[in-house]
């Protein structure tokens, strides 16, 4: 017999919050790829894209450059 599926009703993410997308852009430069960073926030990998490509939180990537001490 096939094992039944259950529904979770976890909701799902659908968007960052600004402090969110500085920690996706400290992820990343600290060499995780997009499907893992996706995965720890249950969300999907296009908008851990989005925050990268800058199509959103435009701004998150030179916070998080600040908080390192990076020039980004």
């Amino acid at each position: 017999m096939a094992k039944r599926v259950v529904q979770d009703n976890y909701p799902r993410k659908t968007k960052f919050t600004l402090e969110e997308a500085v920690d996706v852009w400290l992820r990343h430069w600290a060499g995780q790829f997009q499907h893992e960073i996706a995965a720890a926030y249950v969300i999907n990998s296009g908008r851990v894209s989005d925050v990268l490509n800058e199509v959103t939180h435009v701004g998150s990537k030179q916070e998080a450059a600040q908080r390192v001490g990076r020039t980004g």
